[in-house]
């Protein structure tokens, strides 16, 4: 049975269009970290590196080679935490931080990445190839919620989430935030984008 993330991870990626409490456990991922205004081609370019190494590990058995334990299923979305470089007093994109990242199925091993690394050197720059890490995250107790419209309207949604942390005796630990973006942003009209907020919390 294929896995899909849609279907068995809908509390991970699906939230309601308001405020919910998740505890998440370690899951596995890609990453490659970056900085600066996500409009510019570098950041594509690092999403291109995350999803031709994910892509490599999915299509294995199709090229001859099923790992251990292989299972169908589909690649997970993108993910990025994001901050501003310190010092930062006023919100600007070209002061952004950020470790953008794909989750990888529970067989993933290093052999396996470096594998994946190899094969996707045809499609990525070395020096891009080199920055990507195979890490396990916890990012423990969070709240979340979807966000529906432009990548810049996302304060109003962070209002509400904040709203929610003082009217349940929760306190945001930091401006830092995760998106997981469920919509193609390329493709989809910004108005009409779907994008999972999340920030880290505790009780008071």
């Amino acid at each position: 049975m294929k896995y899909e993330w849609r279907k068995q991870d809908k509390n991970i990626y699906l939230p309601k269009a308001k405020p919910e409490i998740i505890d998440l456990e370690p899951m596995t991922y890609i990453t490659i970290q970056g900085k600066g205004n996500p409009n510019h081609p570098l950041f594509s370019e690092l999403v291109t590196a995350l999803y031709a190494t994910s892509y490599a590990i999915k299509m294995m058995p199709k090229k001859g080679d099923t790992p251990e334990g292989y299972y169908d299923y589909t690649v997970f979305p993108l993910e990025g935490f994001w901050s501003l470089e310190p010092g930062s007093l006023a919100f600007d994109k070209e002061k952004l931080t950020y470790k953008i990242m794909l989750r990888q199925p529970d067989f993933i091993t290093p052999e396996l990445f470096e594998m994946a690394k190899e094969k996707a050197a045809k499609k990525v720059a070395e020096e891009h190839l080199n920055q990507l890490k195979l890490e396990e995250i916890t990012e423990g107790l969070n709240l979340q919620m979807l966000h529906v419209g432009s990548f810049d309207n996302e304060a109003t949604s962070f209002a509400k989430m904040e709203a929610f942390c003082e009217e349940n005796n929760l306190e945001r630990l930091s401006k830092n935030h995760k998106e997981i973006y469920l919509s193609d942003f390329k493709k989809v009209a910004p108005e009409k984008l779907k994008t999972t907020l999340r920030f880290e919390i505790k009780y008071k």
